[in-house]
């Protein structure tokens, strides 16, 4: 039954506004870290910020069409999106300094940054559809 509720509708317009959010985010990410010399941590954390709010509002009213209004509602997106962000980006950066070892530091970090992305899309997914933007029967479980 589980199954059929995570593979419905919602993945697919999920994914579709993952794009948009990834296309911005991640030109902002890259942008800061590989021509304006921001260290890993803030390129990644801005383009959370930048991607998040566009995605707050996609997903809000397009792939979850919630309806709720309120500023507990925006609490648990910005958890959502922290947590995800540092548990995928804090398991990427080492683990790929591991399984690149030898390879430069820039290399390294740009690979981490990519790795962290696909963690992050899944974590978040799970949090925004069940957490964030989940009706209340849904958040309880």
């Amino acid at each position: 039954m589980m199954r059929g509720k995570i593979l419905d509708a919602s993945l697919i317009k999920f994914l579709v506004v993952g794009v948009l959010n990834t296309l911005v985010g991640t030109a902002v990410m890259f942008l800061l870290y590989n021509l304006a010399g921001c260290p890993y941590w803030p390129s990644v954390c801005a383009n959370y910020i930048c991607g998040g709010t566009l995605s707050y509002f996609l997903n809000k009213y397009f792939t979850f069409q919630n309806k709720e209004r309120s500023w507990a509602q925006v609490g648990r997106f910005v958890v959502t999106v922290a947590v995800c962000m540092f548990i995928a980006y804090g398991i990427a950066k080492p683990a790929v300094r591991w399984l690149l070892t030898g390879v430069g530091e820039k290399a390294q970090e740009n690979a981490a940054m990519v790795v962290g992305m696909g963690l992050y899309t899944v974590l978040n997914y799970f949090g925004q559809r069940f957490f964030a933007f989940g009706e209340k029967g849904e958040q309880k479980r």
